[in-house]
């Protein structure tokens, strides 16, 4: 018998024939500079969550979302062509949207109400993006 075989509390394991279970968290980084976006993209990896895409404009995030359907997505605050926070409230309207993160280098004027209406999870400056706990925020349970 063939299979995938998990550790279980008190030495028990088990098997599935022919399934592997992926159980990383993917990720979509989104911010016009790119050197952010590198260091998002490590950190994230680093913390055994998957970039799967990365944007440098709302109109590319909004799309990228729609390819990939991803569990969370990395969202900076000042877009070339929309602020993060509309991005947001567009993409809370599609089927399943993503867990939020929003970025930025300066401090939220948004209340924490307005940001959850508009469907973000959590505002993290970031100069603090290292130390924030984000496998937590974006639901991994792996």
């Amino acid at each position: 018998m063939s299979g995938t075989s998990w550790g279980c509390p008190y030495g028990l394991s088990f098997a599935i024939p022919g399934i592997l279970i992926d159980m990383s968290v993917n990720i979509v980084v989104v911010d016009d500079d790119p050197g952010f976006r590198r260091i998002a993209k490590t950190l994230l990896t680093a913390r055994g969550m998957r970039v799967v895409a990365e944007s440098e404009d709302g109109a590319s995030a909004l799309a990228a979302v729609r390819e990939h359907r991803p569990d969370g997505l990395l969202l900076d605050l000042h877009l070339p062509d929309h602020d993060g926070v509309s991005v947001a409230r567009m993409l809370r309207a599609e089927d399943q949207p993503p867990r939020i993160v929003l970025t930025s280098t300066e401090q939220s004027f948004w209340s924490a109400d307005e940001l959850r209406q508009a469907g973000i999870e959590s505002f993290i400056a970031k100069d603090r993006l290292f130390d924030a706990d984000l496998k937590g925020i974006f639901g991994a349970t792996a």
